[in-house]
């Protein structure tokens, strides 16, 4: 029942038994390799003009330009211009931005919170939603920079607009809202009526079938609508999450698809920000910078509305949906502002990796194809796919300790180079090397020695080119384990413990077989061999416990303590990374427990009297000390504690002199009583007022 633990800044001083360290640092046998070929080990550094696939390959991605809007910090909603122009609506200030050939200018100033949504509507002008207080602005595209229109309707009963359709058929605009999840159908003449009444609080995405037909997504129970006609409306599909952020809707054809992003926040509002502070207005559905990232998913229903699971994030929720020329969906994420696609065999492709928080909106189809990113804003046009600028770049390698770097092969399709660097700091830094030579074939890493590594491909010889798999070998100093506690009888929870343990709890179950563990620091991963020994406390001989031709493996062992003479003991673990290094680099650590105890004999009772109600006795253990002394009226199942006579169970002879009045009613003579010692065992026996001791 003892452990040995020493704080790491001792382990060096007070090893018990160690070999000397080599002059020169040790190289490990083991060949390690880092592989990089899943969208896990590909993903994390910089994807600048590449994607990644959940099939773990690479290929020339988006080229991205970068436009700032420098005093906005969120944005809403956006809206491309015949003109190739672009409108930015934008959270907190409420204003809208207009981005022209690079240049940015305020295009209109709503003097509401935020500018949530954005369409062309009849004769090509522009309807703006805002929140709160429920107003619709109305403006021409060529609008003077700077204006500060009046707002063209306030509707009834509404305090936010989160989501604009416009049905150029119908000539009909419709508004979803909060905080009473009603949608509305304007005409160009402002007239409005209510189109569908939900019983949700918020009707927060929007999106509107070829045939005139609506699909609306709410927040709480997070509801897929499908609304055929003023009132009438189906639930396609009820998520398990807190709201439906985006809707987009596929029809060519025969072919008819409706996406939809769900999200689960967590944060307490469950997608809705805290409650307004000022204004009238209430708290409505999560905006583009929740304060915790939450998780989405990506869903596909069919024409008969069959849902099929596309996609999910757990470590990002979604915040924007589009669909391209060709009906494939794109979802810009909440954290990280990453943009991922799907397949139809549900290949996810990670096809930009933006240096912002999160992708806000996106276009991927007509004249101007972009996304716009906020914290901070920046619009970024897609220029294209691949380029001299596509350079896929590995997250940084850990080889946990200084490496040495083998022949780094990888597999592509198409001709592509490949250069490495290193370092010594979990962020590359100007400590770091210089990139490599490119290497067009697979070749030695010549970047210097180094506990960390990144790899870099370029596209510049083969935009087409698909990379497949990057592996590098390595093989690390070989870093000695050190073994920080030996503990034997007792759980790693208890070891150490400050708890106080419970008054009269239950004693240990006798045992002659002794538990032990052990916990060890082992740097370089090696595969590590144990041996175990013991001595009495006496003793300076050291006994094999393992069997020498045994390979423990393993950081615990049991021993069968039958037949070894009873005593104060010791074990000694020593640790060996042999397995894993030749004989002249092998290196050892070995550390002892504390004493404890081999006792596989129970106490014994002498003395034992029972005069009147005073009972009295002697508890004797070879090795002791005694742990408990109880007594019970034979025939009843209660067994009740008797104190030591000096006042504490230490030692392993302990006198007890009690008086049992009060437990024994009258015409009771025969008493048990019955003793345990430190290690579990027990002694049993009974009295009665004749003095008379019965064995049990």
């Amino acid at each position: 029942m003892t452990t040995a633990t020493l704080p790491k800044s001792l382990l060096l001083p007070l090893l018990v038994c160690t070999a000397l360290l080599p002059s020169a640092p040790a190289r490990a046998v083991g060949t390690r390799d880092f592989v990089l070929d899943t969208l896990e080990s590909l993903e994390g550094g910089d994807l600048t003009g590449t994607s990644v696939a959940s099939d773990g390959t690479v290929r020339a991605g988006w080229t991205l330009g970068s436009t700032p809007v420098p005093d906005a910090s969120s944005v809403w909603s956006s809206l491309a211009l015949p003109d190739g122009s672009v409108l930015l609506g934008t959270g907190s200030d409420g204003k809208i931005y207009r981005v022209a050939n690079g240049k940015v200018t305020v295009a209109l100033e709503t003097g509401e919170m935020g500018v949530s949504a954005m369409v062309l509507a009849w004769d090509g002008a522009v309807i703006a939603g805002t929140f709160p207080g429920g107003k619709l602005y109305r403006f021409a595209t060529n609008i003077p920079d700077g204006s500060k229109p009046q707002a063209w309707i306030t509707l009834k009963d509404t305090e936010d607009i989160w989501a604009l359709a416009f049905d150029a058929k119908g000539k009909a605009l419709y508004a979803a809202t909060g905080a009473e999840g009603k949608l509305y159908r304007i005409d160009k003449n402002a007239k409005t009526e209510v189109y569908f009444d939900s019983e949700e609080s918020h009707l927060v995405s929007l999106a509107l079938d070829a045939d005139g037909t609506l699909y609306a997504g709410s927040n709480g129970k997070a509801l897929l609508y499908h609304i055929t006609g003023p009132g009438r409306a189906s639930v396609v599909y009820d998520f398990d999450a807190d709201d439906v952020k985006a809707i987009a809707v596929w029809s060519s054809g025969k072919s008819h698809m409706v996406y939809a992003v769900a999200n689960t926040y967590s944060s307490p509002q469950k997608g809705l920000p805290p409650p307004r502070t000022t204004g009238t207005g209430s708290a409505g559905p999560q905006n583009n910078r929740p304060n915790q990232a939450g998780k989405g998913v990506l869903y596909r229903f069919d024409a008969s509305g069959l849902a099929e699971k596309m996609m999910n994030n757990d470590e990002a929720h979604y915040v924007s949906l589009v669909l391209d020329a060709e009906g494939a969906p794109f979802v810009g994420t909440g954290a990280e502002g990453r943009v991922y696609t799907v397949d139809d065999n549900h290949v996810v492709r990670l096809v930009a990796d933006t240096e912002e928080r999160q992708v806000g909106t996106m276009q991927l189809v007509g004249n101007k194809r972009f996304l716009c990113t906020s914290d901070p804003v920046v619009l970024h046009d897609i220029k294209g796919v691949g380029g001299a600028e596509s350079v896929w770049t590995s997250k940084v390698l850990d080889a946990g300790l200084r490496a040495h770097f083998g022949i780094m092969d990888w597999r592509a399709t198409g001709q592509l180079e490949l250069q490495t660097r290193s370092g010594n700091t979990d962020k590359p830094d100007k400590s770091w090397s210089d990139w490599s030579k490119a290497m067009t074939a697979a070749g030695k890493v010549t970047s210097p020695t180094a506990r960390y590594l990144q790899v870099r491909a370029r596209w510049a010889p083969d935009p087409k080119a698909v990379l497949h798999e990057v592996r590098i070998p390595f093989v690390t100093d070989n870093a000695r384990a050190l073994l920080t506690s030996v503990s034997v009888g007792e759980t790693e929870t208890d070891a150490g413990s400050s708890r106080i343990p419970e008054s009269g709890g239950p004693i240990e179950e006798a045992s002659s077989t002794i538990k032990m563990h052990w916990k060890v620091e082992n740097p370089d991963n090696d595969k590590l061999r144990y041996r175990v020994f013991y001595r009495k406390l006496e003793d300076k001989a050291w006994r094999s416990v393992s069997d020498p031709n045994e390979t423990v493996t393993k950081m615990d062992y049991s021993w069968d303590t039958t037949g070894v003479p009873e005593g104060r003991y010791l074990i000694r673990v020593d640790a060996s990374d042999e397995l894993s290094n030749p004989p002249a680099e092998v290196t050892r650590h070995s550390l002892e427990s504390r004493p404890f105890p081999v006792d596989n004999t129970p106490p014994v009772l002498t003395q034992l009297k029972l005069q009147g109600t005073h009972l009295s006795g002697t508890a004797t253990d070879t090795i002791g000390p005694i742990a408990r002394i109880e007594f019970q009226l034979v025939g009843s199942k209660v067994w009740f504690p008797i104190g030591a006579k000096d006042g504490v169970f230490d030692e392993p002879t302990e006198d007890f002199d009690v008086d049992v009045a009060s437990f024994i009613p009258p015409g009771v003579q025969l008493i048990a009583v019955r003793a345990f010692d430190h290690a579990g065992h027990q002694v049993s026996r009974t009295v009665s007022t004749a003095a008379q001791v019965i064995a049990k």
